[in-house]
């Protein structure tokens, strides 16, 4: 059976409000990885984010408060999720804001994001966080960052300097914030012609 449950939160001195379910991640109170990760990126005008596995909303909504609904979209696999985030918008007074139900980059045409947001499921194999680095590389634009939030580590940092060539890292609250810029498309480059 499902119960629902309605968080106040404050992110970056912006009031904001969710209706969550215990059939999502983190309903009770927003998850600390996802509030590490948000305390150390600036979204600047410019940018094109997404908010990749966006559970119930809370990164791709504070970005579209902040930036605008045109320059955001929010994916997530889980139509329960879906759902939510788009009745998070319209409380939040971003309806509109593009929500995809996609698992991963699946349903996304888009791509030349200046900035990739995710806090990937880090209790699984790495399947989804390899597909979500690999793939979101090439989705982003040259100077795009990905900024991903786990409780691991070593494999993280591993696999972002792989792709990206090098990764920042942040220890916040028992959490490992990364953010990889993309420097230029040679990963692109270098999987094409291993083929």
């Amino acid at each position: 059976m499902s119960e629902y449950y309605i968080l106040d939160a404050k992110v970056k001195d912006i009031d904001l409000k969710f209706e969550t379910s215990n059939k999502v991640f983190s309903p009770k109170s927003i998850d600390k990885g996802t509030l590490a990760m948000l305390s150390v990126v600036e979204f600047e005008k410019t940018d094109k984010v997404l908010d990749l596995g966006c559970g119930y909303g809370i990164v791709g909504i504070l970005a579209a408060k902040i930036l605008g609904i045109e320059n955001v979209v929010m994916t997530d696999k889980d139509s329960i999720a879906v759902e939510l985030s788009k009745k998070n918008a319209a409380l939040n007074s971003v309806e509109g804001v593009k929500i995809i139900q996609s698992d991963g980059f699946k349903n996304l045409d888009e791509k030349d994001f200046t900035m990739i947001l995710s806090n990937p499921p880090y209790h699984t194999d790495f399947s989804v966080a390899k597909e979500f680095i690999e793939k979101g590389f090439n989705r982003l634009c040259i100077g795009g960052r990905m900024y991903m939030v786990t409780k691991r580590k070593d494999w993280y940092k591993n696999k972002l300097t792989a792709i990206f060539g090098g990764t920042k890292i942040w220890e916040i609250d028992g959490y490992f914030v990364f953010m990889a810029k993309k420097k230029d498309s040679s990963y692109a480059n270098t999987k094409k012609s291993r083929k």
